[in-house]
């Protein structure tokens, strides 16, 4: 049986997170202590005991996130097998690391740098998202084209979910015209700025230099990114298609489709929350579906 791996992005978090996993293995306190010194804050601390306001800022919220899927696959699933592997926007990077195309260091190094550049990108230019539901995917392409300023596509959550991103003032007006043409919902998102989107362009220009000067190694198993969702076993297209991430939509919906159609029959999310798994029963029910999760100490 084939089984995919995936990794959520931001939103997964919340208060406490992978304090289990501090607890219980010396692996994670390991990482948390190289975690610390390499993002020049006590990240553990905030993960542990900071509110949920303070796990909100982008700079904060990437890494996080990053560091408890991939602490989760090593502490308790290090020995499973599995033939592909994709993530949610920032969750690509975890997949990145679980098929050995990054080092633990490395990842946590590009997903510091595109944190900060993203959050800088969110401070200069005034932005936002809002989720569309209930709305044919291509009805809410075409209106978003219609629109005087940007606001695009950005995140292809699962059949009837999809988010845009772009200047306030278009995201408004686009919300305005998709529940005109019948959208169920069109909901302004509590985020920091407008991911996936053109207003990413100066955190993408950062991004890339940092790209750069890391080695990526051809992954164990495929990875599906959300550029192209497709399976891709090139690092130099994966290094190129994770600069690009920035500035693209997030086609979740087509790589899930894309990985059922190559055989996976057993998805497994690997990380804080169950974000993913709820998005897996919308795009096909009869695919088997589980999340990673410590058991409870007796």
């Amino acid at each position: 049986m084939k089984r995919a791996f995936i990794f959520p992005g931001q939103s997964a978090q919340f208060p406490g997170m992978a304090k289990d996993l501090y607890d219980q293995f010396e692996l994670a306190r390991k990482r948390f202590t190289e975690a610390n010194e390499i993002l020049g804050f006590d990240i553990s601390k905030v993960m542990f005991e900071g509110t949920a306001e303070d796990l909100r800022q982008t700079k904060v919220t990437q890494p996080a996130i990053f560091l408890h899927s991939v602490i989760l696959k090593e502490c308790l699933l290090s020995d499973a097998d599995f033939s592909m592997v994709a993530g949610h926007s920032l969750g690509e990077f975890s997949a990145l690391v679980a098929a050995n195309v990054l080092s633990f260091e490395d990842g946590l190094k590009l997903v510091a740098v595109r944190a900060n550049a993203m959050q800088k990108a969110c401070e200069n230019e005034p932005s936002t998202m809002a989720a569309v539901l209930a709305m044919e995917d291509h009805k809410v392409e075409e209106i978003c084209a219609s629109i005087d300023g940007i606001v695009v596509p950005a995140n292809y959550n699962c059949p009837g979910q999809l988010v845009i991103s772009g200047e306030v003032s278009a995201v408004e007006k686009a919300c305005e015209q998709l529940k005109e043409a019948g959208a169920k919902r069109a909901l302004l998102l509590q985020v920091g700025g407008a991911f996936h989107s053109p207003l990413m362009e100066s955190a993408k220009t950062i991004f890339s230099a940092a790209v750069q000067d890391v080695e990526f190694s051809e992954p164990s198993v495929p990875v599906y990114q959300n550029v192209t969702a497709a399976p891709e076993t090139d690092s130099k297209i994966i290094k190129e298609n994770i600069v690009e991430q920035l500035t693209s939509p997030v086609r979740w919906t087509q790589s899930v489709q894309q990985m059922i159609a190559d055989g996976a029959e057993q998805f497994t999310e690997v990380g804080p929350g169950k974000v993913l798994f709820g998005l897996m029963r919308k795009i096909n029910r009869e695919v088997s579906a589980e999340y990673a999760i410590l058991p409870k100490e007796d």
